[in-house]
């Protein structure tokens, strides 16, 4: 428990910096026995805690935007809600199989993907097709979730015209929302390990505090 806490804690800031903290609590979670799902559930309660921890942080600096990012928010929701119900009806063999490969495809992706810029631009998506993407990003989220944060804030520079911090804090409010449906969704399935979790939790909402606040100060 120690040493997974360790691990939520250095992800919760990551996580509330760019995404892509479940990198570092999956692996760590299957490492230490737990069963994919039971894996994918756990992480959901402590990203769950400490994405609402960050997202109040950026909330409070006047980094998100409730009214224009509502219903991309609903999207995420009912996508990340299918997305959990459909793996908990995937075998735990095959699903031991294809999270590491999935892993190995999230870090190719953060060791490749091009930088993202701080500027403010041009918006290429209005709220229906913005919704569109989150909702299937959403659906990813669920059924897995590493790199959802980072796909999402990518989303909302390259599509959704938004500078990085902007960007990041609205990120938070969709992160959230998918994290609440698939941890829902998890607790229905009875998959959740409580006592690691909320562990995990504590220690992932101090790493996030961290990288909120590292965000809003440095960018």
């Amino acid at each position: 428990i120690a040493f997974l806490a360790a691990v939520a804690f250095l992800a919760g800031g990551i996580d509330a910096l760019a995404g892509g903290g479940g990198l570092l609590t999956i692996p760590a979670l299957m490492a230490s026995g737990v069963p994919p799902v039971a894996a994918l559930a756990t992480n959901k309660l402590q990203a769950a805690i400490g994405t609402s921890s960050a997202f109040f942080t950026f909330w409070r600096s006047g980094h998100v935007d409730l009214r224009r990012f509502a219903l991309p928010a609903i999207g995420a929701f009912a996508g990340s809600a299918l997305g959990a119900t459909t793996v908990q009806f995937v075998s735990s063999d095959f699903l031991a199989a294809l999270v590491p490969i999935l892993l190995i495809a999230m870090g190719l992706y953060f060791l490749l993907a091009p930088s993202m810029s701080e500027v403010d631009r041009h918006a290429r998506f209005g709220p229906v097709g913005l919704t569109l993407i989150i909702s299937a990003i959403g659906f990813y989220d669920g059924f897995f979730g590493p790199g959802t944060g980072s796909f999402m804030t990518l989303t909302l520079v390259a599509l959704g015209g938004l500078g990085l911090v902007p960007a990041i804090g609205n990120t938070k409010l969709l992160h959230l929302a998918t994290n609440i449906a698939a941890l829902l969704a998890m607790i229905a399935g009875g998959h959740v390990l409580w006592i690691l979790g909320l562990s995990m939790a504590a220690a992932n909402v101090a790493g996030a505090q961290i990288g909120a606040r590292l965000g809003i100060r440095f960018g």
